[in-house]
């Protein structure tokens, strides 16, 4: 399959196609030396774009479309995995996965908004937008896990809940807003991940947590940069002036308390090298549980909760 390549990397693409061509050539030495500065000046240009990306270009980035899901994720770092459906009140949304998994043999429940590679698949998983059964679905689990003792593990990588009519008339709002004040009594960790897309309530619906994690590459707000710019100023088309006005970059959300802690990816973002990310995720994730659970060592999660949640918006005016 051909790699997608974004716009602003279209001067990597140029390059990576001459090499391609070079490279089904019957090489002879003078071949090999253009081969390799064509190489040298292609990873020149590679650190040369992703050393300096702004925010509009880590949401791009937040959406590629190569870019590792939350299955990819799970099937990679769990030795087993049994997914769970359903709501037992509706439906079962195929916009969240939802499950028990194992990572080096410590059980944990799984949750992740999910996407599709194309078009197909995008129409079977809703573009990774939750319903309101998708929401139930992951509270039923979630009480399920605290019932157990099971760690909650939450991957983000939505456009935003569902804003469609049924939606609404089975009670989107409510739906979301009845996670958050569940999810906060819960007596077990929440760790969530933001993957890709984090946005509005159809991100925080399964984000309510103890630990905020983040890839480099993703973006955590209220509305998109499209969404903003077209409500402030009329035009989508100033989506990385809005991208710059939020703040929506992971280092902004950890210089105002929101993250707690950003995953370098592999140059180029993580479809780049998804191996080494699903290694980097597993490590990071048992990590931060162990780090969860000595915190809470009294298991006070929903006093630490509040005091997290309590910190978030202070801040200062330089004069």
């Amino acid at each position: 399959m051909a790699k997608h390549y974004l716009e602003f990397e279209k001067p990597i693409q140029e390059f990576e196609d001459k090499i391609i061509k070079l490279q089904s050539l019957e090489n002879d030495n003078g071949d090999s030396l253009e081969l390799n500065r064509l190489i040298e000046r292609r990873d020149k240009k590679i650190d040369e774009i992703y050393g300096s990306l702004n925010r509009w270009q880590r949401v791009q980035l937040a959406r590629h479309p190569e870019r590792p899901f939350s299955l990819d994720y799970i099937n990679r770092i769990t030795e087993e995995f049994i997914e769970l459906h359903g709501d037992r009140a509706y439906a079962d949304d195929k916009a969240i996965i939802a499950g028990i998994g194992k990572i080096n043999e410590r059980s944990v429940l799984f949750i992740g908004q999910q996407k599709g590679r194309n078009t197909k698949d995008n129409l079977y998983r809703n573009f990774g937008m939750m319903r309101p059964e998708g929401y139930r679905k992951a509270l039923r689990l979630m009480r399920l896990a605290d019932k157990f003792n099971l760690p909650v593990i939450s991957l983000i990588d939505t456009p935003g809940a569902y804003p469609g009519l049924g939606a609404e008339e089975r009670g989107q709002g409510e739906a979301i807003a009845r996670n958050l004040m569940e999810m906060a009594k819960l007596n077990v960790p929440i760790l969530a991940i933001v993957i890709g897309e984090g946005a509005s309530g159809g991100a925080l619906g399964i984000g309510l947590c103890d630990r905020l994690i983040m890839l480099e590459n993703t973006w955590y707000s209220v509305i998109s940069p499209e969404g903003c710019a077209s409500i402030l100023w009329h035009d989508a088309r100033k989506a990385s002036d809005a991208a710059d006005a939020m703040k929506v970059a992971p280092k902004d959300l950890k210089d105002i308390g929101i993250c707690d802690r950003i995953i370098n990816e592999p140059t180029g973002g993580a479809h780049r090298d998804p191996e080494k990310m699903y290694e980097i995720i597993k490590k990071i994730i048992l990590e931060e549980l162990d780090l969860i659970e000595e915190k809470n060592n009294k298991r006070d999660y929903l006093q630490s909760r509040i005091q997290r949640y309590e910190r978030m918006g202070y801040f200062q005016e330089e004069k």
